[in-house]
């Protein structure tokens, strides 16, 4: 079977008759990826297969250096970011106050013109049509709730949620609308899933709260959702922390797959989670990036990464993949035990 026909199986939770798992790989150091590649005498990509291709659909930051003003950037909402290093701060918010007077809110067109200019949707059916046999899917950066707080600055944002109700329910109906023109935008672009990015928790929870979360943030999405299904496309969306308890939400309005899946937080055991919720959404992720990868013996991450495959596979629904990319202090020997474990058959 192709890597496509595996993932489309496993999102209608129908596994596939080899058994084979699914699953990702990356690095967020670039030392520690060529440490790997020394310890293997060539590049770990040879080591391991290619299930996911995922082209950029729309640059839902576009941050443009500050001319004279070095290591700084505006984005597309007018908020200033030092870029000096990783990762970006932000500087200044563009609203530093719960309104919109004397503001011109962006218009779809402020994010795709500059795609026209890069003919980014032509790259990425290029890219479509040489790798067929891939699993395609449409990055789509940053999510709703986040560009909030990019407006407004995280505190005033959970300020705005307590006692700015009418201005933040504005804020994201606006931002959603953006997002509805965006999935539109990527309408023509041969996929098979689209993937958010949305940060709704912490480790012990929903940083809002769940009521405010299902109050703002569940019916923006669902409108989102409902436009990527209505491409014949599924819905992937990206969340760190615990967000255990709004798993029947995000079911509810449609979302297929929860990508990273942190096992660490309360309520966040991969095993669990999929007795609870496996046949109705899939899991992304589920490899502690803080726990696992970076503390555990080679031999006790191989092992573990064995249960993960033969537990969290049943019936697909699953993409066996670190909860996040591999960090800088990451021991070498325990990402080679990862890559190897992830390359069994």
């Amino acid at each position: 079977m192709t890597a496509r026909e595996i993932l489309l199986n496993s999102m209608k939770h129908i596994g596939n008759p080899e058994n084979i798992v699914p699953y990702t790989i990356g690095f967020d150091s670039f030392e520690l990826e060529e440490k790997v590649n020394q310890y293997y005498g060539e590049s770990w990509h040879k080591r391991i297969r290619q299930f996911i291709h995922s082209p950029m659909g729309v640059n839902t930051t576009r941050e443009v250096p500050i001319e004279g003003k070095a290591n700084y950037a505006r984005d597309v909402f007018g908020s200033i970011w030092y870029t000096g290093k990783l990762p970006w701060h932000l500087e200044t918010p563009v609203l530093p106050e719960p309104s919109f007077k004397n503001y011109t809110f962006p218009t779809i067109d402020d994010f795709v013109a500059p795609l026209e200019e890069v003919n980014l949707k032509k790259y990425a059916r290029e890219q479509n049509e040489q790798r067929p046999d891939l699993f395609r899917v449409i990055n789509m950066g940053w999510g709703i709730f986040e560009q909030t707080w990019r407006i407004r600055g995280f505190e005033e944002t959970m300020c705005d949620i307590a006692a700015e109700e009418e201005f933040y329910g504005e804020l994201v109906d606006r931002i959603a609308d953006l997002y509805v023109q965006m999935v539109e935008y990527c309408a023509d672009v041969e996929a098979d899933a689209f993937l958010f990015g949305d940060d709704w928790g912490s480790q012990q929870g929903i940083l809002m709260g769940p009521g405010k979360w299902r109050k703002f943030i569940k019916p923006a999405w669902k409108r989102v959702y409902d436009k990527v299904h209505g491409q014949g496309k599924y819905a992937i969306s990206h969340s760190c922390g615990n967000i255990h308890e709004i798993y029947p939400d995000l079911i509810e309005i449609g979302l297929d797959m929860h990508e990273s899946a942190q096992p660490e937080p309360p309520g966040m055991n991969p095993f669990e989670l999929k007795k609870q919720f496996g046949d109705k959404i899939g899991f992304w992720g589920t490899l502690g990036s803080q726990s696992v990868i970076p503390f555990w013996k080679p031999d006790e991450i191989k092992e573990h990464i064995r249960k993960l495959k033969k537990e969290m596979n049943v019936n697909g629904g699953y993409i066996l993949a670190p909860a996040k990319p591999f960090q800088p202090e990451t021991p070498v020997e325990n990402a080679v035990a990862v890559i190897d474990a992830l390359g069994e058959s």
